[in-house]
C-alpha cells in the first residue's frame, strides 16, 4: 500500500518541479512586464487623462490581451503545434516547410522563419537593457536624488550578468523558481492592496470597457495599443521553451500563477492611479508601501537579471538551431551541465548581446524612451508565428473547423493591429529593433546564401567519385595503416582534401570514409539512424551522419558507438580526419553583391574550426583547402 502511494506521488511531485522550474526560466520576461507596462500607457504622447473610464478600458485591454494573446493563442493552441517536443519559432519554421515539402511557399516560409529568428535575436539586446534599466528606475522614487546612478548602476549589472555566463546557470537555475515564486506573490499582494483601495477597477474584467475606450478615443485609441503589447512581451517564451519542461508545466504555471498575479498587480495599479492620479508616473512602484520599497527595488532587479537570463539561454539556442540548419557559421559552443542538455554558453553571441545592450541602454537612456522600440520586435515574431501556424496546421484537425478560422483570424489580426500600433511610433524608436532584425536577417540569408554558392563552385570543378574510384586502382597509391573520414557536404565528390592528400603525401589509408554530418530538421535523431554507410569501391565508404538542430554534433562519439559496418571500425586513436577549408575570394558581378560576398568571405575565415564544432581531437585532423571565387 506504502508502495502505491508512493509511485502515485511521484508523477505529482515530478510535475511540482517542472512548474518550478518553468516559473523560474520561462515566465521571468512577461512576469517584469507590470514594472512599465501602465507607466508607459499613461505617457503624454498618448494623451490620457487618468479618469474612470479611461483607466478601466486601460485595464480591459491589457487583461484580455493577456487572455487572447497568452492564453488562448500560446497556450491553448500554440503549445499544441510542436516538431517532436520542440518549441519556439525555428522549429515552428522547420516544421512548416516540412509540411509544404515540394511546393513553392517553402521559399516564402524559410524566409518568415529565418526574418523571425533575426527579431528574436533583437529581443536578446532589448530585453535585457528594458527589464534591467526599469528596476533600476526605482532608485528614482525612493530617493530622488540618487537618479543619476541609474545608468551606471544598469551597466554593472549588465556587465556581471554577461560575465557570468561563461559558468553556465545550472547551479544559479535552482534558485530561479523560489524567486519567481517570491516575485508572483509580492505582484498579487500589491495587487490586491491596491484593489482593496478601489474596488471599482473589478469591472475591468468586462470585455465591453475595452471596446468602450475604442469608441471614446476614436482613431486615437489605436495607438495605444502600442503600450498594452508590453503586457505581453515574454510570451513567446512559453513555446520557445516548451521542449525544456514540457506543455502541461508551462500551462499549469500561467493559469495557476503567473496570470492570476498579472491580472492583481494591473488592476492594483489601475486602483491606485483613480485614487491617486499623479501616480501614472510610476503606478507599479509608488503601489508597494514605504517600508517594502527598498527590498521591492533589490527584487525587481533579480527578476529581471532573471528575465534577462532567460532570454539570453534562448539566444544561444537559437544560435546552435541556426548554426546546425546552415545560417550562421560554426560557432564554439559549450555544454555548461552535466545534466541539463539546454543550458549552453556561446561566446561569441554572449559578447555581441552584450555590446549591443550596453549601447542600447546608454544611447536611449530610460525605459521610457526603450518602450517605444521594444514592442516592434515582439509583435513582428508573433505575428509570423501566427503565420506558421496556419501554414502548419491548416490541414490537421487541431481545432473543429467552424472553431479553427475564426479563432487564428483573431489570432492575426490581433497580432496586426499591435504590429501596426508599433510601427506608428517609427521615428520615436521603432526603427531600432527593425534595424537590428534586418541585419541579422541579412547576415543569415548572406551566410546560407554564400554556403551554396561555395557548394556549388567545389561541385563544378570536382570530379565524380564513382569515376575516381576505379581509376584510383588502376595505379593504387600506398597505404597506410588506420580509417581515414574525409568530412565532407558533398559525398557524391572526391573532397578536396583527398586530392591534395594524394598530390602532396602520395598516401592513401587502408579505409577511406567520405563524411556528410546531416542536420535534420527534427530535434533529435534516434541512435538507429544516426549513421548510414555504405562501400562504394575497394575501401572507399560514403557515410552519413545525422544530427537534430537541438543536437550538438560530436562526430568521433557517434562513428564510436555505431555498429561497424563491415571491415570499417572507427577506433579514436587511429581514425585520422580530413577536412577541406577554403578560402574564399570575393569576386565583381559574380554571385552575390560584392558587399554580401565580403560579409560571407569574413565570417567563413572566422568560422570556428572543424575540430572544435565537431569535437574532433586536433591532433587527429589534418585540414587542406584552396582559395575560392564566388
Amino acid at each position: 500500500m506504502q508502495a502505491a502511494i508512493a509511485s502515485s506521488h511521484a508523477p505529482q511531485q515530478r510535475m511540482g518541479t517542472l512548474v518550478l522550474g518553468a516559473l523560474g526560466v520561462v515566465f521571468g520576461d512577461i512576469g517584469t512586464s507590470p514594472l512599465y507596462t501602465l507607466k508607459e500607457a499613461f505617457l503624454p504622447h498618448y494623451g490620457l487623462t487618468p479618469d474612470v473610464p479611461t483607466v478601466l478600458g486601460l485595464l480591459s485591454l491589457v487583461f484580455w490581451t493577456l487572455m487572447v494573446v497568452i492564453t488562448a493563442k500560446y497556450v491553448g493552441v500554440i503549445m499544441r503545434v510542436d516538431n517532436d517536443g520542440e518549441g519556439g519559432i525555428m522549429a515552428l519554421s522547420a516544421l512548416a516547410e516540412r509540411t509544404l515539402k515540394g511546393t513553392r511557399g517553402i521559399y516564402v516560409v524559410g524566409l518568415l522563419g529565418v526574418f523571425g529568428a533575426a527579431l528574436f535575436f533583437g529581443d536578446g539586446v532589448l530585453t535585457p537593457a528594458i527589464s534591467v534599466l526599469s528596476a533600476v528606475e526605482g532608485l528614482e522614487v525612493a530617493a530622488p536624488g540618487l537618479a543619476h546612478w541609474v545608468l551606471p548602476i544598469t551597466i554593472t549589472v549588465l556587465l556581471v550578468l554577461f560575465a557570468t555566463q561563461r559558468f553556465g546557470t545550472d547551479a544559479v537555475g535552482k534558485a530561479f523558481g523560489p524567486v519567481l515564486v517570491l516575485w508572483f506573490i509580492a505582484l498579487a499582494a500589491i495587487g490586491a492592496r491596491g484593489i482593496a483601495m478601489h474596488p471599482q477597477v473589478l469591472a475591468a474584467l468586462n470585455p465591453m470597457w475595452a471596446l468602450r475606450f475604442f469608441s471614446m478615443h476614436g482613431p486615437h485609441g489605436f495607438f495605444i495599443l502600442g503600450a498594452v503589447v508590453l503586457a505581453v512581451t515574454g510570451g513567446e517564451a512559453l513555446y520557445a521553451d516548451m521542449g525544456h519542461f514540457g506543455r502541461r508545466p508551462i500551462q499549469r504555471a500561467w493559469l495557476v500563477v503567473v496570470l492570476p498575479a498579472l491580472a492583481l498587480n494591473y488592476l492594483g495599479q489601475g486602483a491606485l492611479v483613480l485614487a491617486h492620479p499623479s501616480a501614472v508616473d510610476n503606478p507599479f512602484y509608488l503601489g508597494v508601501p514605504a517600508w517594502a520599497l527598498y527590498p521591492m527595488i533589490g527584487l525587481s532587479t533579480v527578476a529581471t537579471v532573471i528575465a534577462s537570463q532567460a532570454v539570453i539561454s534562448g539566444a544561444y539556442s537559437a544560435t546552435r538551431q541556426a548554426v546546425l540548419l546552415g545560417y550562421l557559421p560554426r560557432m564554439t559552443i559549450r555544454q555548461t551541465s552535466r545534466d541539463a542538455f539546454g543550458q549552453i554558453y556561446v561566446p561569441a553571441i554572449n559578447w555581441l548581446l552584450m555590446l549591443g545592450t550596453i549601447a542600447t541602454v546608454v544611447g536611449f537612456g530610460s525605459s521610457t524612451a526603450l518602450a517605444t522600440a521594444y514592442g516592434v520586435s515582439v509583435t513582428g515574431t508573433m505575428l509570423i508565428t501566427s503565420v506558421l501556424l496556419i501554414v502548419t496546421t491548416r490541414h490537421r484537425a487541431l481545432l473543429p473547423k467552424p472553431l479553427y478560422w475564426p479563432m487564428v483570424a483573431l489570432f492575426v489580426g490581433v497580432d496586426v493591429a499591435f504590429l501596426g500600433a508599433n510601427l506608428a511610433k517609427f521615428f520615436d524608436g521603432a526603427w531600432f529593433p527593425l534595424l537590428l532584425g534586418v541585419v541579422v536577417f541579412a547576415v543569415l540569408r548572406t551566410w546560407r546564401r554564400g554556403r551554396q554558392l561555395l557548394q556549388a563552385e567545389v561541385l563544378k570543378d570536382g570530379i565524380a567519385v564513382d569515376e575516381f574510384v576505379p581509376q584510383l586502382m588502376l595505379s593504387p597509391p600506398l597505404r597506410v595503416p588506420g580509417p581515414a573520414v574525409f568530412l565532407t557536404s558533398q559525398t557524391a565528390v572526391v573532397p578536396t582534401a583527398l586530392l591534395h592528400n594524394l598530390k602532396h603525401n602520395r598516401v592513401l589509408h587502408e579505409r577511406n570514409v567520405l563524411l556528410n554530418v546531416e542536420t535534420r530538421p527534427v530535434p533529435t535523431v534516434p541512435p538507429a539512424q544516426r549513421l548510414a554507410i555504405r562501400c562504394i569501391g575497394d575501401s572507399f565508404y560514403r557515410a552519413t551522419l545525422r544530427f537534430g538542430f537541438m543536437e550538438t554534433p560530436d562526430v568521433p562519439l557517434a562513428l564510436m558507438r555505431a555498429v561497424d559496418y563491415g571491415d570499417v571500425c572507427f577506433d579514436p586513436m587511429e581514425t585520422t580526419y580530413f577536412a577541406s577549408r577554403e578560402t574564399v575570394v570575393a569576386r565583381r558581378h559574380h554571385g552575390m553583391p560584392i558587399w554580401r560576398d565580403r560579409i560571407f568571405a569574413f565570417m567563413h575565415r572566422n568560422a570556428t574550426a572543424a575540430s572544435n564544432f565537431f569535437r574532433i581531437p586536433s591532433n587527429r585532423l589534418v585540414e587542406m583547402g584552396a582559395p575560392v571565387e564566388i
